[in-house]
């Protein structure tokens, strides 16, 4: 019985040593997944903090260019007032013009029938 009681601690050792193998390879997998987890944790920070400078800065030359074609917007609409003002200028000189073309020739025709 000897012979089969130092089989059985063989084997025993055999199945503990297996089983340590096989522990230590599923733990040595594992922390190859948790490792590439980090590192793509990482780079998800990252990317994550550029994206959000580059959205800030996206937002400020917006923000510029919002307010530069409102002041164009306003240059514009003050032009169309200059325009407007011009032409009732315009408008008003011809008025003159004219009553005064009338006062001038108004008096000659009558002094000449």
């Amino acid at each position: 019985m000897s012979g089969r009681s130092s089989r059985v601690k063989r084997r025993r050792r055999e199945a503990i040593s297996a089983a340590t193998c096989l522990t230590e390879a599923l733990v040595d997998h594992l922390n190859v997944g948790v490792a590439q987890a980090y590192v793509n944790q990482r780079k998800l920070d990252h990317e994550v903090k550029t994206l959000q400078v580059q959205a800030s800065q996206f937002s400020k030359q917006t923000a510029q260019w919002i307010s530069m074609v409102e002041g164009f917007n306003q240059a514009l609409k003050e032009i169309g007032d200059v325009e407007n003002w011009a032409r009732s200028i315009e408008m008003d000189m011809r008025t003159i013009a004219t009553a005064l073309e009338y006062v001038h020739k108004g008096p000659l025709q009558s002094a000449s029938s």
